[in-house]
């Protein structure tokens, strides 16, 4: 039996692990397939204080640090949650394996949201990716497009420009009213990036005889690219969970319709801006109200 079972290895899931491990709560993280979600896929960490590098390596650290106060790691991912009779839970995962514990922090945070289009499913990871950081590197000297306008689409297209040959944005407003004005400013001056407002695209297809893609607009026009890159927000992983746990519009996790014993950290937490700062917070937090909830029963 588990005292603490933390689903999710980001900044969330890791801290509240640190916590409980360091309060000699036994502590098991189930990881998903891979380690530090959305963070492990920033190439480079500017607005996480006291850390510079990328979020690879900051989850790395984190894990080490995690480890080190007896917290174990399975990478698996929950299905199922089960309330038990004597008020513990059992955690069903996808490798056909169940783990017994008392508490659950839920940590699993949001991935991408996917572009619903005609040929944005059919040319996924064929021209279509969701992972500047993961698939760039093939774009080497290529045309691009990224889609959205906010903070993770202006560090695509900042990151891409890098590698790709140019980078166009494709964004449905004036301007990008939701990015950092830092980032805004790295874009302009970016010579091989290129903003197109007020478009939307209205299908992708790959261009006869050819590798490339075109993709079309609401209004028409074609634009031809190697690859489109997507970037519109994202979606709280919260699937596994029974419908009795109530959401909000973004899937996220309302708080106060959690059973006892259950907390909920990170950006999958509802009403939380969704930052890393933000997701070591309320890591911290589930972990001290865990560790209370445990106490509360010796």
């Amino acid at each position: 039996m588990n005292d603490v079972i933390i689903l999710g290895s980001g900044p969330a899931g890791f801290t509240a692990a640190i916590y409980t491990g360091r309060a000699n709560k036994k502590t098991l993280i189930l990881a998903g397939p891979s380690l530090g979600g959305q963070t492990g896929e920033i190439a480079k960490l500017e607005n996480y204080p006291g850390w510079a590098g990328s979020g690879m390596e900051l989850i790395q650290f984190m894990k080490k640090q995690a480890e080190s106060f007896g917290a174990k790691i399975e990478f698996a991912s929950a299905t199922d949650i089960k309330f038990n009779d004597d008020s513990t839970f059992t955690v069903v995962c996808d490798n056909g394996k169940s783990f017994d514990t008392k508490t659950v922090i839920l940590g699993t945070g949001a991935s991408a949201r996917r572009l619903e289009i005609d040929g944005a499913r059919e040319f996924f990871g064929h021209g279509v990716s969701y992972c500047a950081t993961c698939d760039g590197f093939f774009y080497s000297g290529r045309d691009v497009i990224v889609i959205g306008g906010g903070n993770a689409a202006l560090n695509d297209a900042l990151y891409l420009a890098d590698v790709a040959k140019s980078v166009k944005i494709i964004y449905r407003k004036s301007e990008f009213f939701r990015a950092e004005g830092i980032l805004r400013d790295r874009v302009a001056e970016k010579q091989n990036i290129e903003c197109i407002y007020n478009t939307e695209l209205k299908s992708i297809a790959q261009k006869d005889g050819s590798d490339k893609l075109i993709a079309t607009t609401l209004s028409g026009e074609q634009i031809e690219c190697d690859g489109i890159f997507v970037a519109i927000g994202h979606e709280a992983n919260t699937d596994y969970l029974s419908e009795s746990i109530k959401r909000d519009d973004m899937g996220r996790i309302i708080p106060e319709s959690l059973p006892n014993g259950m907390f909920v950290a990170g950006d999958v937490k509802s009403n939380i801006k969704m930052q890393i700062a933000t997701a070591v917070g309320t890591g911290c937090s589930a972990a001290m109200d865990a560790i209370a909830y445990l106490n509360s029963k010796e």
